[in-house]
């Protein structure tokens, strides 16, 4: 019987997860599908039900639903238990839904293939304090990195991140556009840039240091008007599309146990979205 999998989020319009998916099952001759869902925040127990009665075999989680989704699900992996958000679910045997975070892992993947293994001791400011947020914070902690902050435009969200990774400082937005100099590493976690999101830069980089790096997990479009600001000011950049590859190559494998081509899907990606060499 054929199997089938989803991403449900809203927006989701921008997503290219289903050509992703869709493409890593027909290399390995797998008999399966990938559909975007747009599920509203006020309907997620409602598609969690639907998914679960049409059969769905696993989906992945997006903007607005990484937290919510927990309260919904019967089972959570260890990392996601810790971070507090959700961006895999697999649909066990039995019908239980089990809940993973592969972003935060993704991330720092992407991260380290970018810069290498030398920055583990720079001082990182993660704006947003959303599951994205959560699930990269913890990941980079896990991985070495010790002195993380989070600007937020909440500022009681970010303290919150902060006590829980044990972090260094928690800030509103405001405060942190003064201290940018005070950073080797910019994280930007929000929707902000996205199409559609409506929002294109969560702050002001007019205090970006040119020896930065400046990391967005946003991959459509490639290079967000926060990285193309960073790029005008010399600083190094990271597109979101390695995070988005190496977090979706790690929920392919909890529902296939297969190991799904990166590079090369990397490489397809980047002429979609405007090609490589970014930091030219």
């Amino acid at each position: 019987m054929k199997k089938w999998y989803a991403v449900i989020g809203d927006p989701i319009s921008h997503s290219l997860s289903p050509f992703m998916h869709s493409k890593w099952f027909a290399e390995l001759g797998l008999d399966a599908s990938y559909i975007p869902i747009k599920v509203k925040k006020e309907q997620l127990a409602q598609a969690i039900i639907s998914l679960k009665l049409l059969g769905a075999s696993g989906w992945n989680v997006t903007i607005p639903h990484k937290e919510a989704i927990i309260q919904h699900l019967d089972h959570l992996d260890e990392s996601a238990k810790w971070m507090g958000a959700v961006n895999t679910v697999v649909v066990e045997v039995d019908g239980s839904l089990t809940g993973y975070n592969t972003d935060g892992a993704g991330f720092v993947k992407s991260l380290e293939e970018s810069i290498g293994l030398d920055f583990r001791q720079s001082s990182i400011l993660v704006i947003g304090a959303g599951g994205a947020a959560r699930g990269i914070s913890f990941a980079l902690k896990s991985h070495g990195y010790t002195d993380i902050s989070c600007a937020n435009r909440t500022v009681e969200s970010a303290r919150k991140l902060i006590n829980d990774i044990n972090g260094t400082r928690a800030y509103s937005l405001t405060e942190a556009e003064r201290n940018l100099d005070d950073f080797q590493i910019l994280i930007q976690t929000t929707p902000a840039g996205m199409k559609d999101s409506g929002i294109s830069t969560p702050l002001s980089l007019e205090f970006l240091k040119p020896s930065a790096i400046v990391a967005d997990i946003v991959y459509n479009p490639l290079l967000t008007p926060f990285l193309i600001e960073a790029k005008e000011k010399r600083a190094k950049i990271v597109t979101g599309l390695g995070m988005f590859v190496h977090q979706g190559s790690l929920s392919f494998q909890k529902w296939t146990t297969r190991q799904a081509n990166t590079e090369r899907m990397t490489r397809e990606l980047e002429q979609q979205l405007g090609g490589p060499n970014v930091n030219r």
